[in-house]
């Protein structure tokens, strides 16, 4: 498998991802800044979290029009795997690639720790390791992770499964009290309508090895391994 991480000025969990991705993977993914414009042959393109372009206008609306960013949306229409992780789930919807918006968390402050997500949906490219109604334990750690979308869109997401993970209690009920910013339907990534791209707000990068404490993150980066092998 060749997989890329996209480095933005601001971007703070690339070297997390590459570590993660590269214990999967067997061998380290390449890193490329954000000022090319092309890209290499590549089977997964991660864009991972931080603060990319200091988060400026709104997050990830800079980073959304990068010069490398024409040939990621080439790229991902082209059905290349493309997983964004907090800041890079800001950047696809921002870019189009996704639908919806990362609004401020409804409590106005920072979150972060460890939360429960409930997998809604194991037979994508990026889960197939993981079972339907499972539940894991992901840290998360953003200021705009509050995931909005009208109605419609909403409805769309629900009725094409592209709702990847639920902020969910440890026994995996959805409630208010597991939702750590306010987001609708308590959803904490979801795909596009072909299941080639995830964003999600957690960080599985953060959980991906026996030394971190769980290896509930390693499942998603394994899956991305076994589907592009």
């Amino acid at each position: 498998m060749r997989a890329g991480v996209i480095v933005f000025p601001g971007s703070n969990c690339d070297r997390d991802v590459a570590v993660a991705l590269g214990r999967s993977m067997g061998r380290p993914p390449v890193m490329i800044w954000h000022g090319t414009s092309a890209l290499p042959d590549l089977d997964l393109i991660v864009l991972p979290g931080g603060f990319a372009y200091g988060d400026y206008l709104r997050p990830g609306a800079i980073a959304a029009h990068a010069p490398i960013m024409p040939a990621v949306v080439a790229a991902a229409h082209a059905g290349v795997r493309v997983l964004g992780i907090c800041n890079g789930f800001q950047i696809l919807t921002e870019a189009g690639l996704l639908p919806g918006a990362l609004l401020r968390n409804a409590g106005l402050r920072f979150v972060c720790r460890d939360i429960h997500l409930r997998v809604e949906n194991s037979y994508t490219p990026f889960t197939q390791l993981y079972e339907d109604d499972e539940v894991i334990r992901i840290p998360v750690a953003h200021h705009d992770g509050n995931y909005f979308a009208d109605n419609a869109t909403l409805a769309a997401l629900e009725d094409n499964d592209q709702v990847a993970f639920r902020y969910c209690e440890p026994g995996g009920e959805v409630s208010a009290a597991a939702n750590p910013n306010g987001s609708l339907a308590n959803i904490a990534g979801i795909f596009n309508r072909d299941k080639t791209i995830l964003g999600l707000m957690p960080h599985p990068e953060r959980l991906a090895d026996p030394a971190l404490g769980s290896e509930d993150g390693s499942r998603l980066f394994d899956s991305l391994v076994a589907t592009l092998s």
